[in-house]
């Protein structure tokens, strides 16, 4: 399945805490690490690989609605900062293209 590309959050001008990142967020968030300390995607990984997470993620992004903002037993899931930031970026189509280079060290267009 396809995600559609999300907007970076640095182009909505509106604060964290208009995002919906208060206090009880915090508070939620903390809880769901306590019980979800390792990162699912090292978890899945073959062989699987055990890493702290640090992230709680909304596996589908919530735009603001906040049903899936707080859907924690459907929509949120531990990640560790590399794989919330990297693959999981990816998958969103908001992480930036990396340059891929040939053999040589030259960039492959």
């Amino acid at each position: 399945m396809a995600l559609k590309k999300q907007p970076s959050w640095r182009v909505d001008k509106r604060t964290a805490s208009e995002r919906g990142y208060t206090w009880a967020w915090t508070k939620a968030r903390n809880a769901y690490l306590a019980e979800h300390p390792l990162c699912v995607f090292c978890q899945a990984m073959k062989p699987p690989r055990v890493t702290a997470a640090n992230v709680v993620d909304h596996i589908i992004a919530h735009q603001g609605d906040q049903a899936l903002f707080w859907d924690s037993d459907n929509n949120w899931q531990a990640l560790c900062t590399p794989h919330h930031n990297g693959e999981k970026a990816e998958i969103e189509g908001r992480h930036k293209v990396k340059a891929k280079f040939d053999a040589d060290g030259r960039v492959v267009w």
